[in-house]
């Protein structure tokens, strides 16, 4: 070969990393995009609610609005972007989710951004739901894979403590409606490199066999979308609002009976559809199986850490919304570095079973440590070592998403994907509804026999940081027995 021919050589695998590693850079800049709007809000919801007058039932509404669209969708979105090309699919609800934030950051009246919020979760779960069917594609060396699942896993598992650091901070600063507006140069700049470095959509008859981009010509179970998208539509509305009616209410109990026969519809339904939405043979897969269940019990527990302890913060310790946020900062630190640091080192010689095993271990000390927080605590002593236990979300994040896209070929990593953010949303509202009635319940009680405010809220916190080490030593037990066969 002549030196200007190994030149190009060179240069083409140059600009092909150079590409790749802004494409991922796209990628995880869209996720911290929707990661920090899921969090940022929170921070900001008192002043949300005095400036335009929501009532209390009113004010759940901005996140119910959100979630119920985004984890509804993803499955749908990802089935879609198997179907329409993943390009164009995250290109789209970029941009759905970048006028909606512009929509919600202008909005003067509850209506309207209730209206905007959904519209959020529609775009989030359009361009959340295909990016790691992307990245698995883009990267299939398995050692660069594990890099790029660190990196993006990291934009996940630090960007919701991030986000409430700069919710507080633009809320206190300026107002609560640039908490909105902040996703605005973020959107434009994302869509703009995205339309260059992103790789193109497949030909839709061309490449009916592969899975990316294939068109609408392969006949997409629209019978099938409906069902799924009701059935997750009507239950994680109905876990939302059990803090309002009750487990046992014929509110819960008869709309949990009909989204549990909606979606047993359509899993009836994909056994024996031509084209499934989602073929059962993505269940075929210990991995895949095994880091969903794992991921829903594990995003469930670690909401005591993410919003309770923010809760004890703020209302027993008396901690301001921005004080809150830069309180959890170090969190976000420690998560970052060895996401970023050392996860795919460790992945790459012990095995991604290896590691997310260690990941929980270290997770399920941290909530039983904050089980016995003292209600007058101190944050440098009582705190603060806590929050280096949190490197267990830098591990074992970065190893879950690396199982929950095992198997996936091409023609499913987009569902792969969407299922695998499904289950997380699912994972999310549980544990709202769960450990959130529970704490409540508790701190009631407490009240009840006599105890002060903060002692009170203190032990429902407790109840709600020992409810959440029960369900990731569960996860631990799972992730033990089911994966047994994914070491290296």
């Amino acid at each position: 070969m002549s030196k200007s021919a190994m030149d190009t050589a060179t240069d083409t695998v140059r600009n092909t990393a150079v590409d790749r590693a802004l494409a991922l850079g796209v990628l995880a800049s869209g996720m911290l995009m929707i990661v920090l709007d899921g969090s940022i809000v929170t921070v900001a919801m008192p002043a949300i609610q005095d400036d335009l007058g929501f009532s209390p039932a009113g004010l759940s509404w901005v996140v119910n609005a959100y979630l119920i669209a985004f984890g509804s969708l993803l499955l749908l979105a990802g089935r879609l972007g198997d179907l329409l090309g993943r390009r164009r699919m995250f290109l789209a609800g970029t941009g759905v989710f970048t006028a909606a934030s512009l929509l919600a950051g202008a909005a003067t009246s509850p209506a309207v951004l209730i209206a905007a919020r959904f519209l959020q979760g529609v775009g989030s779960a359009m361009a959340a739901a295909v990016s790691l069917g992307i990245l698995v594609t883009l990267f299939t060396e398995p050692g660069e894979r594990a890099r790029a699942i660190a990196v993006f896993s990291f934009t996940g598992a630090a960007g919701a403590s991030i986000g409430q650091v700069v919710g507080g901070l633009l809320t206190d600063a300026l107002s609560w409606h640039w908490i909105f507006f902040i996703n605005l140069p973020i959107g434009f700049a994302a869509l703009a490199l995205a339309v260059r470095v992103l790789p193109g959509d497949r030909a839709t008859d061309a490449d009916a066999g592969t899975g990316a981009g294939r068109g609408l010509t392969a006949r997409a179970d629209v019978v099938g979308a409906l069902l799924i998208t009701a059935g997750l539509m009507l239950g994680i509305y109905t876990v939302v609002k059990v803090e309002q009616y009750g487990w046992v209410s014929a509110h819960t109990l008869g709309l949990g009976a009909l989204a549990a026969a909606l979606i047993g519809a359509f899993i009836a339904r994909q056994a024996t559809a031509r084209t499934p939405l989602m073929p059962l043979r993505i269940f075929r897969s210990r991995g895949v199986v095994g880091a969903n269940v794992v991921q829903m019990l594990m995003v469930a527990a670690l909401f005591s850490f993410q919003i309770v302890l923010a809760l004890h913060l703020q209302r027993v310790l008396g901690y301001s919304a921005a004080e809150t946020g830069l309180a959890m900062l170090p969190a976000a630190l420690v998560i970052g570095a060895v996401s970023l640091g050392v996860s795919a080192r460790l992945i790459g010689r012990f095995g991604e079973r290896n590691v997310l095993l260690t990941g929980l271990l270290l997770l399920v000390t941290l909530l039983v440590l904050l089980t016995r927080i003292p209600v007058d605590a101190d944050y440098a002593t009582d705190v603060l070592p806590l929050m280096f236990l949190s490197a267990g979300f830098g591990l074992a994040l970065p190893a879950l998403t690396s199982l929950g896209m095992s198997d996936a070929g091409e023609e499913d990593a987009g569902l792969a994907s969407g299922l695998f953010n499904t289950t997380q949303q699912i994972g999310m509202a549980v544990g709202v509804a769960v450990l959130s009635t529970l704490a409540a319940s508790r701190s009631e009680r407490l009240l009840a026999d006599g105890a002060g405010r903060a002692e009170a809220l203190t032990g429902g916190y407790h109840l709600a940081f020992g409810v959440g080490a029960g369900l990731l030593v569960t996860a631990f037990v799972v992730a033990y027995v089911v994966l047994r066969r994914r070491t290296r």
